[in-house]
């Protein structure tokens, strides 16, 4: 599998485009109102430019495209932008760390966003202020905060001993989470929407959320990818990329920025989504190899496949109701990521 991905990949990766497209198409069909697969891949032609002039929607009913593109539209990209960015930012931690068990909300941004939330909640600070949530807000800066705190915690010097960073992050995360279930206690009025909002969700998805999330992720997919060289050196040891002319501490600042503002906009949009960038690049690794060009590129598309599926169960598993993302993930992510454990123990012994 790796020779064949190593030797053909574009088509590997335009195979995955095609069916990230299929499965959007097909998650526009899914929902209260039914609408057909021919009708969904038709809008969606529509809004691509110079394919446009070629579909024809005149069948298509005015209601149902405003369900379609105002409603389930957002959502479907947010959930593929969500997934893209988990999924590369923890390929990149773990490439970064060493660990394969690193996840996106390593330094502790899922703790922090949470508490920023949490405390919006609370003040009912729940409201839309030109057309922003400050929910959103307070959750975007309580998850810059806590990657700050823990990058300067671990500082020796002009170092960043990764151990450290690692273990700063740790303690932070279990000191806001407990700040968040205290508050829980205290304000159990509130709780059901505090417990809401960290499981994830995408129910809050709208054109704004997308546009921003879609600016933040091509910026940072492409500095992850100018990054990819240093990050397979650094594989072989923090000694070794020194030698071979690696500034690591420079890397590590650089990397440690850009995916913390990718997943602080991630979180901040829509709540805490598990396992999605811990399941996904640990995957494309088996099959991919360890090359973190490749890694990148593919973990953005199949971690935007996995959230959309995701999130189209969420959303009509058990209608009318709407089960959190977050949940779904888990439910997928952990069994799967036990087998996989299962898998390299016996193949280890």
């Amino acid at each position: 599998m790796k020779n064949f991905i190593r030797k053909y990949f574009k088509l590997v990766c335009i195979s995955l485009i095609v069916i990230l497209f299929f499965t959007m198409a097909m998650s526009l069909t899914l929902g209260a109102s039914d609408v057909s697969f021919r009708d969904s891949i038709a809008l969606l032609l529509s809004k691509i430019p110079f394919l446009n002039n070629f579909v024809d929607k005149s069948n298509i009913k005015d209601t149902t495209e405003i369900i379609l593109m105002n409603i389930r539209m957002p959502r479907i990209i947010m959930a593929s932008l969500v997934g893209c960015i988990l999924s590369v930012v923890g390929g990149t931690f773990q490439g970064m760390f060493r660990n394969p068990m690193a996840d996106p909300f390593v330094l502790g941004m899922s703790s922090g966003a949470s508490l920023g939330a949490t405390i919006a909640i609370i003040l009912g600070l729940d409201k839309y202020i030109f057309g922003v949530g400050m929910v959103n807000v307070l959750a975007f800066l309580f998850s810059i905060l806590t990657v700050f705190l823990a990058y300067n915690i671990s500082k020796v010097g002009r170092k960043v001993p990764t151990m450290n960073l690692l273990l700063s992050g740790i303690a932070i995360s279990f000191f806001m989470s407990s700040m968040v279930s205290l508050i829980m206690i205290l304000n159990r009025n509130q709780m059901e929407k505090i417990i809401f909002w960290t499981m994830g969700s995408l129910s809050s998805a709208s054109w704004k959320n997308v546009i921003a999330l879609l600016v933040v992720s091509v910026i940072g997919i492409g500095i992850n990818l100018i990054f990819s060289k240093d990050l397979n050196i650094m594989t072989l040891g923090e000694d070794s990329a020194i030698n071979l002319g690696v500034d690591i501490e420079k890397v590590k600042r650089i990397l440690i920025v850009v995916c913390a503002m990718m997943v602080s906009f991630a979180v901040s949009s829509t709540g805490v989504i598990g396992f999605v960038g811990l399941i996904v690049p640990h995957v494309v690794r088996i099959i991919s190899g360890p090359d973190y060009k490749k890694l990148t590129i593919l973990s953005s598309i199949v971690g935007a496949i996995f959230l959309v599926l995701c999130d189209t169960l969420s959303r009509t598993i058990a209608p009318p109701m709407e089960i959190p993302v977050g949940v779904i993930t888990s439910f997928l992510g952990a069994p799967f990521f036990i087998y996989l454990l299962n898998k390299g123990k016996k193949r280890g012994l």
